[in-house]
Formats: C-alpha cells, sequence, structure tokens
C-alpha cells in the first residue's frame, strides 16, 4: 500500500490525493478514508474532500468540520494518538489518528477497521504518516489547501510573513521547538526563525515597526538578511550588523526590535543578544523562573550604532526557553488590563506540570491571550519556545515527536 501510493503521488495533485488514498488503503483492510486538516489557528479540523478550495463545504454524508475543542478527532490532534470513535456490531470500528510531518501537526485521519486487526490497525498509522508526507509535498503550490486551512480574509501583510515563516513546530531527541503568533490573519511586523546547523540551533524572533504591509516588508527584509548572514558564518553581533546594514538601506526609517539566540544542542551552552527587544525567559524544574538580563543594543535600523551585549547561560536538561514580543504580554482586556508577564509565565509553568506538549502548550496559550481579548489582538504576540532535553536526548524508542519527556 505504502509502495504503491508513494509512487503515485510523484504525480498527483492535492485535490487527488482522497481518493488515491481511499484506493490503495481499501487493500489492506483500511477503509472509508478520511483526511481533515487543522486550521492556521488551530481552532478546527477541516475536511480535505479533493474538490478544489470549496473543499469542506459540501461533502455529502460526512462531517466538514470538527472543533479541535470536545471532540475525538480534536483529542487525536492535540494528543498525538489515536483515538477510537463508533464501534459497529459487525467487529469494525472508526479509528481516528493523527497526521504529523516530524513533530508539525496536520491534521487527522479518520479509518474503518476490524477491531481484531492488528495489522491494519499498524497499517493505518503508517499511512497517517505518508499522508502527512504527501500534503507537506503539494502544499507550497496547492491554493486548495491553503483556502481550507483559512476561515477568514487574510492581509498582504500576513500572506508575507506566513509565506516566509519555517514549519511551526520541530523536534528530535535533543530538543523540540514551537512557535505561536497572532493575530493569524493580520500579521504585521511580528515574525520568528530557526534552523539546526550540526549541533548549532539558531533562533531569532522580529517585531518591525508598525501593523501595516510595510510592517511585513521590513520584518521580511530583517530575517532574509539573517538568513544571509547565518548561512555565511557570520555570529551574533555581526548578524546584527548585517540586518542593520540592509534595514538602514533598504527600509526606509523602519526597524526592528530583535531577539537572536544560539544553542549547542551537545553542550547546552545558550548565547544571545537583544535589538531592544523583550529579555528571553527559561523555566526550570517546571516552574523556576529566570530572566536572562543583557544589555541590549538599539533597535536595528535605527543607526545609531549601540553594539549589544553577547550573553551566555548553561542550560540543563528539561530547560524550556521563552523568546516572545511584547504583544504576548500587552494585550489587553475589554477592561484594559494587560494579559502580563506573569499569567504568560504561570501558563507555560502549568503547562508544563501538566505534562503538556510544546505544540499543544503554545496553541492553548495563544488561545488564552485570545479570549483575555475577547478573540481581537490590537498588536501582534510571538512566542518561540524551546525544550532541551539534553546532550544524550531522549531513548528514540520512548520518544514521541512532540511530547514532553
Amino acid at each position: 500500500m505504502l509502495r504503491e501510493l508513494l509512487t503515485a503521488s510523484h504525480l498527483m495533485s492535492m485535490e487527488q490525493l482522497p481518493g488515491a488514498v481511499c484506493e490503495y488503503a481499501k487493500d489492506v483492510g483500511v477503509h472509508d478514508v478520511l483526511i481533515y486538516v487543522a486550521d492556521l489557528q488551530q481552532t478546527v479540523l477541516r475536511l480535505l474532500t479533493g474538490k478544489g478550495h470549496d473543499a469542506g463545504r459540501d461533502p455529502g454524508d460526512e462531517v466538514a468540520e470538527y472543533p479541535i475543542q470536545g471532540t475525538l478527532p480534536g483529542r487525536a490532534y492535540q494528543t498525538v494518538e489515536a483515538v477510537t470513535g463508533r464501534v459497529f456490531d459487525d467487529g469494525r470500528c472508526e479509528r481516528w489518528l493523527p497526521v504529523l510531518d516530524g513533530a508539525e501537526r496536520i491534521g487527522v485521519i479518520r479509518v474503518t477497521i476490524r477491531t481484531d486487526d492488528a495489522q491494519a490497525m499498524a497499517d493505518a498509522e503508517y499511512l497517517a504518516g505518508i499522508v502527512a508526507l504527501i500534503i507537506v509535498s503539494k502544499g507550497p503550490y496547492s491554493d486548495s489547501l491553503s483556502r481550507l486551512m483559512r476561515t477568514g480574509p487574510m492581509t498582504v501583510s500576513a500572506e508575507i510573513q506566513w509565506r516566509l515563516m519555517p514549519p511551526l513546530t520541530f523536534a528530535n531527541d535533543q530538543v523540540v521547538i514551537g512557535a505561536a503568533l497572532e493575530p493569524a490573519y493580520r500579521l504585521g511586523g511580528d515574525t520568528f526563525d530557526y534552523a539546526l546547523a550540526g549541533d548549532t540551533v539558531h533562533l531569532a524572533v522580529f517585531d518591525a515597526m508598525g501593523h501595516d504591509t510595510a510592517a511585513g516588508l521590513t520584518s521580511a527584509l530583517a530575517v532574509a538578511a539573517c538568513r544571509n548572514a547565518r548561512l555565511q558564518g557570520a555570529g551574533l553581533v555581526e548578524t546584527g550588523q548585517r540586518i542593520e546594514d540592509e534595514l538602514v538601506e533598504q527600509a526606509g526609517g523602519r526597524f526592528v526590535t530583535a531577539a537572536l539566540a544560539e544553542l549547542n544542542i551537545r553542550t547546552g551552552f545558550l548565547s544571545w543578544v537583544l535589538y531592544g527587544h523583550p529579555e528571553p525567559v527559561v523555566l526550570r524544574g517546571g516552574r523556576k523562573v529566570r530572566e536572562l538580563k543583557c544589555s541590549p543594543g538599539t533597535p536595528l535600523g535605527t543607526d545609531l550604532e549601540i553594539v549589544p551585549e553577547v550573553c551566555t547561560v548553561q542550560l540543563e536538561p528539561g530547560d524550556r526557553l521563552l523568546l516572545y514580543s511584547d504583544g504576548i504580554i500587552e494585550a489587553r482586556d475589554p477592561d484594559r488590563h494587560e494579559f502580563g508577564f506573569q499569567r504568560f509565565v504561570d501558563f507555560i509553568v502549568r503547562s508544563n506540570a501538566d505534562g503538556m506538549a510544546v505544540p499543544e502548550t503554545l496553541r492553548r496559550l495563544i488561545h488564552s491571550i485570545l479570549g483575555h481579548h475577547d478573540g481581537r489582538l490590537d498588536d501582534d504576540a510571538t512566542v518561540l519556545l524551546l525544550e532541551w532535553h539534553g546532550p544524550h536526548g531522549v531513548p528514540r524508542g520512548d520518544m514521541a515527536p512532540i511530547k514532553s519527556p
């Protein structure tokens, strides 16, 4: 099944995926396959029907959309574990399985299999894996998928940002990285970046002046300059200078605040610099909080030539590092009360105590901030969370890709 589906996928469009999956899966006892993908804000799961950009609007007898909160498919998505649905009198049952690209949650699939068919159960899990790979490979040039994942209109600035950002989740046996941004459809100048090169993880969070398309362009220029410098082997301060030079020359007086960091995942040695940006936070032992104080430089693009201090700290296995923009803590409710730094940190601490995975922690954090702000943010809010497992990581046999150890 997997071999034939993989071979067929090379000349397959996104619209052809649901039909192909059903065709090949039935030969191994996996029937009635439905594919659901999460929307951009991870609020609902929407049916991929194979009918183009109207997918999910008229699927016949099938449910077009499930809330992630309070449903069986939503539970499979949140916990990253298979969930059994209806059980039929003839010995068949429905199973909901998470669709994962590495650590990135794409959505879920629903299958019908016999309860006594252990091989079909295993094959369904492998099927979910290859469905994820196909969706990711077809996604960059599929307007059908992009439209399906959106529940509202998107600004041009947000369009720029989402096209440039890396996946919201990455994990290997040594580190988990997760990110979240709001307002998803009206992003202005906030963005983030990360990359792994050998033993080094590079992290960056940017917050550009303004909340318009020009802010999005400024932030995009900062990310491009950051990546260009990084790929040429520049250190943190040199990377900041390269960003500064590009913004001064190209951005017409616009500037960004930034936090740039590097973590050696073999040693846990963290270095960082700040350019007018909030200080990073380390959570240790699930509760201890340490703000990483460091003399900052001025925001990039101001041409004031104040060089930041390069600061370092030794992380311990299990530490969580938070980089964030001021919109996270400055979000205000209708009575103008801020969400606040303490509430932000307490939320992460409680989630850690509950054993909640990094991606689910961030999904719930963002929804909590939106709830505090009555569903609408006046400023961008971005958080980048890294969890370091230690120099030896966690045993691969014991590792669920996006779960906390």
